[in-house]
């Protein structure tokens, strides 16, 4: 049985490994999860609650980078 689970991150199909804290996931997905807001199956997933969330198989995910201008 595989340790992987297969996510929709931004409309793409991306794989993990299963029971990876979300901040973990985001980092090895390319992102800096100190600049990012993140969307979970729909409804924005505060920051307070990412350790604790378990991403299974088909979990969506809208990651949105934070960027600074003016």
């Amino acid at each position: 049985m595989s340790n992987q689970i297969t996510l929709l991150v931004n409309g793409e199909t991306r794989n993990c490994f299963s029971h990876t804290p979300l901040p973990e996931v985001l980092q090895q997905l390319g992102f800096n999860p100190r600049l990012v807001a993140v969307e979970y199956n729909g409804e924005i997933l505060h920051r307070q609650f990412w350790s604790e969330t378990h991403l299974q198989s088909g979990d969506r995910l809208e990651v949105v980078t934070i960027v600074g201008g003016g």
